[in-house]
């Protein structure tokens, strides 16, 4: 039940957590939670849309929780895709940056993810032509921008009421230049040179989750449904086949060189024998997306220009993406100064100016 709160707020508690909430936002109701914070639905009166609400779960509570919440809301604030989540309001109930504990974002609302669509149906062929189409367009114009998603898989794919899909949860996304951890991507949809962290990697990484996230639309089932990490890669070789002498020179990690070298030696597979269902363009696209040596892989730019696009080649190719400032990424700063970056951005945001940044 709602109570009044401070200043044009009102206060509900919500599965033992108290929201506080501009007064627009009404018929708010618990969709969904993660590690790092909560989603409500709710009804936007100044606007009239259902939208989605996400409050961060104790986003000051440590230099990495600090920082990580900055980075969702600075990326957030950057996008401007139709197949990408994007910001519509940031907001605080907290008065001054002395009080300020938590802030709210704002989103479009999309009523499941792809994760669930392909629970309860088989994708038809020009569902999956559609969504891929949309996945990719909106994977080229993050990739534009610089960022990389790291974290693409079906649950983080939300798809609307008209079978319209925006790539979602950007709490792990890294500016390509960025040195980036193994610890990313649910398993299954994760690149090899990520469980390993045998090089430093790009882009190229989230069109392995690309290809993955197509095989299961078109099989219904997991490709990869490693139990472990080591359990994974050895999976994801049995489909490739081992790495080439020349992609072994070129990791990084010495330790990463010397388990891979010794795995058994494993033949590529045919995949038109594993998938013998597929057609040759649905073959050769995932064939293009899982490679093993991401220098070689896709880009999204040129895979949204492949035959099995092919009725979505009439379509007008997006600008790029403004270039994303990541160069916050490099600071070494204390709890209490993310804080206060992120308080500044809140505070200056203008709804009708969602891209302005700080400054």
């Amino acid at each position: 039940m709602a109570t009044p709160g401070k200043r044009g707020f009102c206060r509900l508690d919500i599965n033992k957590t108290v929201w506080e909430v501009p007064l627009r936002y009404k018929d708010l109701r618990p969709v969904g939670s993660g590690a790092y914070g909560t989603v409500c639905s709710a009804r936007d009166q100044a606007t009239g849309e259902k939208v989605a609400i996400k409050k961060l779960y104790r986003p000051f509570q440590s230099v990495i929780h600090a920082k990580r919440a900055y980075r969702e809301l600075r990326l957030l604030k950057h996008i401007n895709h139709e197949n990408v989540i994007s910001l519509l309001n940031v907001f605080t109930p907290d008065d001054s940056l002395e009080t300020f504990q938590n802030f709210y974002l704002v989103m479009p609302f999309m009523a499941r993810d792809l994760s669930q669509v392909m629970k309860v149906q088989r994708l038809t062929h020009s569902a999956v032509v559609y969504f891929l189409f949309q996945l990719l367009r909106g994977l080229q114009y993050i990739h534009s921008a610089g960022i990389v998603h790291r974290d693409l898989k079906p649950s983080n794919l939300g798809v609307n009421e008209s079978g319209e899909l925006k790539i979602l949860d950007f709490g792990l996304a890294r500016h390509a230049e960025n040195e980036m951890t193994g610890y990313v991507v649910t398993r299954w949809y994760r690149a090899p040179e990520v469980i390993l962290s045998w090089m430093h990697y790009t882009r190229a990484v989230d069109m392995w989750s690309v290809g993955c996230i197509l095989a299961e639309m078109i099989t219904g089932q997991v490709l990869f449904p490693g139990g472990d990490y080591f359990d994974e890669l050895n999976k994801i070789i049995d489909l490739t086949g081992s790495p080439q002498p020349s992609l072994i020179d070129k990791m990084d990690s010495r330790d990463a060189k010397k388990y891979v070298k010794a795995l058994p030696q494993k033949e590529k597979k045919n995949l038109k024998s594993v998938f013998p269902t597929m057609n040759r363009n649905e073959i050769d696209m995932l064939e293009k997306m899982l490679l093993l040596d991401p220098e070689e892989r896709i880009t999204a730019k040129d895979a949204l220009l492949h035959p099995y696009l092919v009725e979505y080649h009439d379509s007008d190719p997006d600008p790029p993406a403004e270039p994303y400032d990541d160069s916050f990424e490099n600071l070494d700063l204390a709890v209490e100064e993310w804080k206060s970056l992120s308080h500044m951005e809140i505070i200056t945001y203008d709804p009708a100016n969602p891209r302005q940044m700080a400054t």
